[in-house]
């Protein structure tokens, strides 16, 4: 299929009505140049008219850098069937493009706005001409199509005839509860097509049957001339059809070549992860933590020797890894892939007892990066890894209306020079850990010694816990270009668990930077 498909992202609109999600100005701005400019979307519809101050301020923010980079063109703006209301939003905010939301099948027409179809038609006709007057031009969705088209087809069609002589750019149909199957997506929009030719339609999936991502690839090979999609899936009740999963199907199902830079789509996904305060599944095509990691050995051992479990889904397409668990499913290929990660060399004994070590440890939950695998090495051979790093001494002070303030001593053993030196530092923090960290930041200046970038802090605490369970504390650190690693420390307290995990990045550093050429362990590449 070499025809062109427009993409639409709305996270910013429709994504935005996930529970819980809202996003400031500046973290819309900085969504909307990302998608823009580095992933290369067609078109990004960015508000809803007339929700808030805020929303207003999003919009011109956005709008004022689209103009400076002449992309205005590609900012739309929900608006609604009020004739005058939602076009002067617009327009008072700089928007060029308004997506009008009409009702799509009778059941909302009759129960929702209370109006005849005729009634409807008029009032559409009637925003579409004020905004035409305005230099507004106008796209179009018909909510609720799906059910229109299964319940009401005469409706559906009588508001295409009336409104297809109209200066509508755009006809985007819905399936506005998820509720339709491929066979049926394929149906309806060949039908509408053979019925419409001349017209732009646009399809808009919802998730609530897992089938977005399938229904997308369906409606655009039926024909279908524009679709929409939200970073990550983000959207109302199960979400929207994700992006990244679409555009690599539209790539390798259906052959079709779009302007989407693959590469960018992983740094995309995780700024929406943080800005939007929901975690992507660790098991999400593409962009889950998991989705590129091997487990089980017999995985391992094929790839090692040829490949064989590789597919075309490769995550060097998305600026990523592969990785090889270590756990109770390990095989001895999995072991030596993250011994070659970190440059430690062991023989066959040696590894079939680190191994057994490792399986173990999986039997009892434990989970192990190649960060871990060092110091469990060091316990299995019996031969300690002498530290870089020793924390001496810390004491954090936390109180009511005062910054907490850490106290920090730390041996370095300086290797280069033989030397020992005892550190301290004490420093303010906007909490007890960020306290210890400025603290450290202060010791590794004085050493000239670099440090990663924090990228993902998480705490767990075990289901049913009590006040005193055990913290698992896991920070993942950004490491030279592209390179990250996770380090992991367990503690009642959990600042303290936060603070073995340091120890351990502090060490682990140390341990790479007397290799020649080494490579760190890369967990996941922002």
């Amino acid at each position: 299929m070499n025809k062109k498909i427009e993409i639409m992202d709305t996270t910013l609109r429709d994504g935005e009505q996930m529970k819980g999600v809202s996003y400031s100005p500046q973290e819309k701005l900085t969504i909307a140049k990302i998608l823009l400019k580095e992933v290369k979307v067609d078109r990004i519809e960015i508000a809803s008219a007339k929700v808030s101050k805020g929303e207003e301020q999003s919009v011109a923010e956005i709008i004022d850098w689209a103009k400076k980079v002449s992309c205005v063109e590609k900012i739309e703006i929900l608006g609604f069937v009020d004739k005058i209301e939602s076009v002067n939003w617009i327009c008072n905010s700089g928007g060029k493009i308004m997506n009008i939301l009409s009702k799509g099948s009778m059941n909302h027409l009759k129960n929702q706005l209370r109006k005849t179809k005729e009634q409807h038609v008029q009032d559409i006709k009637e925003t579409v001409a004020y905004a035409n007057n305005k230099g507004v031009t106008c796209n179009i969705y018909l909510e609720d199509w799906s059910q229109g088209m299964i319940n009401s087809r005469d409706y559906v069609y009588y508001l295409l005839d009336s409104l297809q002589g109209e200066p509508i750019k755009r006809f985007m149909l819905p399936d506005t509860l998820g509720i339709l199957y491929p066979s049926q997506v394929s149906e309806f929009i060949k039908e509408i097509l053979a019925r419409y030719p001349n017209l732009h339609f646009d399809f808009h999936a919802h998730n609530d049957y897992g089938l977005a991502t399938a229904n997308t690839l369906v409606a655009v090979e039926a024909g279908i001339k524009g679709i929409h999609c939200t970073v990550n899936g983000m959207g109302e009740r199960a979400g929207n059809a994700p992006l990244e999963e679409v555009v690599v199907g539209l790539h390798d199902f259906l052959k079709i070549k779009t302007g989407i830079e693959e590469k960018r789509l992983f740094h995309l996904s995780k700024t929406v992860e943080v800005f939007s305060g929901h975690r992507i599944a660790f098991n999400k095509p593409i962009s889950g933590v998991n989705v590129f990691t091997q487990t089980a050995g017999i995985h391992a051992d094929g790839d090692k020797k040829g490949n064989l479990y590789v597919t075309s889904l490769f995550p060097e397409r998305f600026n990523r890894k592969r990785q090889y668990a270590l756990g109770k499913l390990s095989g001895k290929s999995n072991l030596e892939y993250n011994l070659e990660e970190i440059d430690i060399e062991l023989t066959q004994a040696q590894k079939k007892r680190v191994l057994e070590r490792i399986i173990e440890l999986g039997d009892r939950k434990e989970t192990i990066t190649a960060g871990d695998l060092p110091y469990v090495i060091s316990d299995v051979l019996e031969t300690p890894q002498e530290k870089t790093f020793k924390l001496e001494l810390c004491n954090i002070v936390t109180s009511m209306e005062l910054k907490p303030i850490a106290v920090v001593k730390l041996l370095y053993k300086d290797k280069g020079k033989n030397q020992e030196l005892l550190l301290e530092e004490s420093a303010q923090g906007d909490g007890g850990y960020d306290a210890f960290m400025n603290a450290i930041r202060k010791i590794a200046k004085k050493i000239n010694y670099p440090l990663p970038i924090l990228l993902d802090y998480t705490v767990n605490i075990p289901p049913g816990g009590k006040t005193d369970a055990l913290v698992q504390c896991t920070i993942t650190w950004g490491w030279q270009t592209h390179k990250t690693f996770i380090t992991k420390g367990v503690n009642p307290d959990q600042v303290l668990a936060a603070i073995e995990a340091t120890e351990k990045m502090l060490n682990i550093i140390a341990f790479q930077k007397n290799k020649h050429n080494m490579q760190y362990k890369s967990v996941d590449s922002i």
